[in-house]
C-alpha cells in the first residue's frame, strides 16, 4: 500500500520518518488544523436520551391535557376542590326520571301541552349531603291541605278555593334540616293543563302583593335573584321576608313548568339568618328537574 504524503505551504514535502531504531527526527510545522468533531456519545447514552424525551413529552402532555380539562370544568366538577366557602350545597348527581314508553319530554315538540309524564315524585329536588329528611315529607304524596300549611292564615282560605277550582291531580313534597339549621320544604303541584298552574301562579302574585308564608308576614322581592340557570319555557320568582325579620328568616321561590307548579321554601331561626346562595341553588335545580 503506498503512503500518501502531505505538501506543506510551501510546496516541499517532508522527509520520510527514519526507522523504528532510529531517534525519530523534529516534524517540520504545520499550519494549525481544523478543529476535530466532538465524539459521538456511546449508541446506550442515546437510547437513554430519547428515554427520557420520550417520557417528558408523555408527561407534558398529560400535564397540558390535565390543566386544559381542570380551567374547562365547573368549580363543583375539580374532585377535592373545596366550595363550602361560597355556601353551596352537596347534592347528589342529578337525573331525569324515566318517561313511560311512547311518552315525550314536557319541552319537546311533541308535547304542545307542555304536560309532565314522569311520576311527580320523581321530579322532586333530592336531600343535600349531610341533610335530615323530614319523615313527614320524605317525598311521596301529600294533601292539598299540607302544602297549603305553608301559607299564613289570612291568605290560605281564598288560595284553598283557588286551588279547589284549578282542580290539581297531585301534589308530591320533600323537606330536610341541615346541619347549620336551616330548613327546606319543596312542593310540586301538577294540574290539569299549563292554563291552571299559571292562573294559580297568577293569584298567588297577580296582584302585586305576595302571598304571605308562615313567619313571613311580609315579604319582598328577592334583589339577587336573576333567574340563572332557568330553563327556556318555564318561570321562575325569588322572594324574601321583608324587615325586621320574625323567629325566623323565611325565603321562598316559585317555579312555573307547564302543568307543575313549584314551591321552595327555606327557613332559619336564630341571629344567623338563611342564606342567598344555597337558597338559589336550591330553586336553580328544581327548576332544571323540571325542565
Amino acid at each position: 500500500m503506498t503512503k500518501q504524503t502531505t505538501a506543506t505551504p510551501d510546496g516541499t514535502v517532508p522527509a520520510a520518518p527514519a526507522e523504528a531504531t532510529s531517534v525519530p527526527q523534529a516534524p517540520e510545522p504545520f499550519p494549525d488544523p481544523a478543529p476535530s468533531p466532538a465524539p459521538k456519545p456511546p449508541r446506550r447514552v442515546l437510547r437513554a436520551v430519547a428515554r427520557w424525551t420520550a417520557a417528558a413529552l408523555v408527561l407534558g402532555g398529560l400535564g397540558a391535557g390535565t390543566a386544559f380539562g381542570i380551567t374547562s370544568m365547573e368549580r363543583t366538577d375539580v374532585p377535592g376542590l373545596a366550595t363550602e366557602s361560597d355556601g353551596r350545597w352537596d347534592y347528589p348527581e342529578l337525573s331525569l326520571p324515566a318517561l313511560p314508553a311512547g311518552s315525550p319530554r314536557p319541552y319537546s315538540d311533541s308535547n304542545v301541552a307542555e304536560i309532565h309524564h314522569a311520576d311527580l315524585r320523581r321530579l322532586l329536588l333530592p336531600a343535600p349531603a349531610g341533610a335530615v329528611v323530614d319523615k313527614k315529607l320524605d317525598g311521596g304524596w301529600v294533601s292539598t291541605e299540607r302544602y297549603l300549611s305553608e301559607y299564613a292564615k289570612s291568605s290560605r282560605s281564598d288560595l284553598a278555593q283557588t286551588l279547589k277550582d284549578s282542580a290539581p291531580r297531585h301534589v308530591a313534597a320533600r323537606g330536610w334540616t341541615m346541619p347549620d339549621g336551616t330548613s327546606t320544604r319543596i312542593y310540586l303541584v301538577r294540574f290539569n293543563s299549563t292554563a291552571f298552574a299559571q292562573a294559580f301562579m297568577d293569584s298567588i302574585a297577580g296582584s302585586g302583593s305576595e302571598a304571605s308564608l308562615v313567619g313571613a308576614p311580609e315579604t319582598v322581592l328577592d334583589e339577587g335573584w336573576s333567574g340563572a340557570g332557568k330553563v327556556a319555557g318555564t318561570s321562575s320568582y325569588a322572594y324574601d321576608e321583608a324587615k325586621p325579620y320574625g323567629e325566623a328568616r323565611v325565603r321562598h321561590g316559585y317555579v312555573v313548568a307547564g302543568d307543575t307548579l313549584a314551591l321552595v321554601v327555606q327557613s332559619r331561626k336564630g341571629e344567623e339568618s338563611t342564606r342567598s346562595v344555597p337558597f338559589h341553588q336550591t330553586v336553580i335545580l328544581q327548576n332544571q328537574l323540571l325542565g
